[in-house]
């Protein structure tokens, strides 16, 4: 048989051949993975926590808990946006297929080795969970290359970091808050990086569609000192965590955070979930550093009620906010919040606000109020998954590929 032929005919194969939508485009299947991860995960540490441990953790209760918050629901919401926006930024075809499949079981092979008890090593166990964020950046890395797009490859410098995080995680014995807490740090950067871009964009087309010509002007000189400042959180953490440089730090971000939020006009976005839920999940960060600053400072106040005001408010409202946007908007749809959905960002706003606030007015109703805050969070993100797997698991409505 001729080899040309041959390599010609598999190759009309593979261009027939055709994945199902779910691997369509980078968001789909990360948006619903970490909307069921975020929806499952919650309700089993809480089990774990009251002695129901039927799997046998590999990991303690606490620390697989804080882990898979981090690089189990954040992370995949992150592959998601970025498998999405670097083909955005640089103008070239968006990650589909076998690499994004192979990318997809890869996030669950973490999962589940760091979840159930297979009888794997504890290295064994590191290699695997460890591998999906460098392959992440493997994958988009050529494409930035490429592009010439010299801006968004911070993204995999913060990529490499929060993959030492995690490394310092496995070879800590999972037991210190340290790579943990530099984990966070470094979604707070990221978190502040994407929103200066998305939030004023967002918040000005959207009014716009809507007859409000708000026009939102931009600091550039704000917007450097903002990304100075949360980076200087990440460093004085590391070098020096509970100081008072710490705190000082602190209280400067939490000041130019609140600045930006105030200068993108939030208050004519009342009407729009789609683009408040933005606002309220960006509050957050400023209310989180104003906590931290109170907690070094000496009130009585939670060591924890910081981090849980970034991770269960910030970072978990900024993800279902940016999910629930950029699945409509890349898969055909108008911009507009199913009724459904705006419950969802009630509830995780309420979730968030029990978890952060309810025990420092109740400490001693610390187990009750977990409860209600883990079931608010659930059914939040159980809402998000009904509503959008569909959309998620099925073509563009306009025809068009992706």
């Amino acid at each position: 048989m001729n080899p040309f032929i041959s390599r010609e005919a598999n190759r009309r194969r593979r261009k027939a051949f055709t994945y199902p939508p779910i691997f369509a485009y980078g968001f789909r299947p990360f948006f619903l993975l970490a909307g069921i991860h975020a929806a499952l995960a919650l309700p089993l540490w809480l089990a774990f926590l009251h002695g129901f441990d039927p799997l046998h953790l590999p990991l303690a209760p606490h620390s697989w808990h804080a882990h898979e918050l981090i690089f189990g629901f954040i992370v995949a919401a992150v592959a998601g946006f970025l498998l999405t926006a670097v083909p955005s930024w640089t103008g070239r075809r968006g990650f589909a297929g076998a690499p994004l499949i192979g990318l997809a079981l890869l996030w669950l092979a973490g999962r589940v080795v760091t979840t159930f008890p297979l009888g794997l090593s504890a290295p064994t166990i590191a290699v695997i969970d460890l591998a999906f964020v460098p392959l992440l950046a493997f994958t988009i890395l050529p494409t930035l290359i490429r592009s010439g797009n010299r801006r968004n490859s911070v993204f995999i410098g913060l990529l490499a970091i929060l993959f030492a995080s995690n490394l310092y995680f496995h070879l800590d014995g999972a037991n210190a808050i340290g790579p943990l807490q530099s984990a966070i740090n470094l979604m707070l950067i990221m978190v502040t990086m994407v929103s200066g871009r998305v939030i004023p964009a967002f918040t000005s087309a959207g009014l716009k569609q809507r007859g409000m010509d708000i026009r939102i002007r931009r600091y550039p000189l704000l917007d450097r000192a903002v990304l100075i400042a949360v980076s200087a959180v990440f460093i004085v953490d590391l070098v020096s965590p509970g100081s008072l440089i710490a705190a000082l730090v602190a209280a400067v971000t939490a000041t130019l955070l609140m600045l930006q939020l105030a200068r993108w006009q939030g208050q004519h976005s009342l009407g729009v979930p789609i683009i408040w839920i933005l606002h309220l999940g960006y509050a957050w960060l400023p209310l989180a550093l104003a906590l931290k600053v109170a907690w070094l400072s000496g009130m009585p106040i939670p060591a924890t009620s910081w981090l849980h005001a970034l991770t269960t408010g910030a970072f978990a409202t900024m993800i279902l906010a940016v999910m629930s946007r950029a699945a409509l908007g890349h898969t055909g749809r108008a911009l507009s919040a199913a009724p459904a959905i705006v419950i969802a960002y009630l509830l995780l706003s309420a979730a968030a606000f029990t978890r952060v606030f309810a025990p420092i007015l109740n400490p001693d109703a610390w187990s009750l109020w977990m409860g209600v805050a883990a079931a608010l969070w659930s059914t939040a993100f159980m809402l998000f998954v009904i509503t959008y797997a569909p959309i998620l698991c099925r073509p563009r409505v306009d025809g068009r590929a992706g």
